[in-house]
């Protein structure tokens, strides 16, 4: 009988459902360290300027690190149990969907046929933009998973258990 390989590849220990894991494990240990999230409330990022920095856009105020432990849990949520408005999105789709076959139908009636190189170049296309959203979205989770082990280190040290439990 053959036995299955249970230490993963290099390519394994990049794929996207691990770096889910790592980010989801890395929030999951920040929420059982934060006993008391309201401590968090009105402690500057001076400290993590740099590494918070990416999450916010120029036009936000800057948070304390409670609006970043919020939106961690937030992103976390979202990545097990889905953005949370799918509906709303589903109607959009929706009302995209009858737009485009009826914008479809008035064009196909003059156009022709697309050819099998067309198709191909599409599909070229659509493999293009899959690896670069999925790089993307990779690199997105990883500097999470940063921000989430920091914002940790941060709550321990400002309770005064910075060497505890590492």
């Amino acid at each position: 009988m053959m036995q299955l390989e249970l230490e993963p590849s290099s390519t394994q220990k990049n794929s996207l459902f691990n770096a889910m894991n790592r980010f989801i494990g890395a929030v999951n240990n920040m929420d059982q360290t934060v006993m008391v999230p309201s401590l968090l409330r009105d402690v500057p990022l001076e400290e993590d300027r740099e590494m918070m920095g990416s999450l916010k856009s120029d036009d936000e105020e800057e948070g304390d690190m409670y609006s970043y432990y919020q939106l961690l849990k937030s992103i976390r949520r979202d990545i097990e149990w889905g953005v949370r408005c799918a509906a709303a999105d589903e109607r959009l789709k929706e009302g995209m969907k009858i737009t485009r076959m009826n914008s479809s139908m008035s064009t196909s009636s003059s156009a022709s046929f697309s050819s099998e190189e067309d198709e191909e170049s599409e599909d070229e296309d659509l493999k293009a933009q899959f690896q670069y959203h999925l790089t993307g979205l990779q690199g997105v989770l990883s500097k999470l998973t940063v921000q989430a082990n920091s914002l940790t280190r941060r709550y321990k040290k400002e309770i005064g258990i910075g060497g505890w439990g590492q």
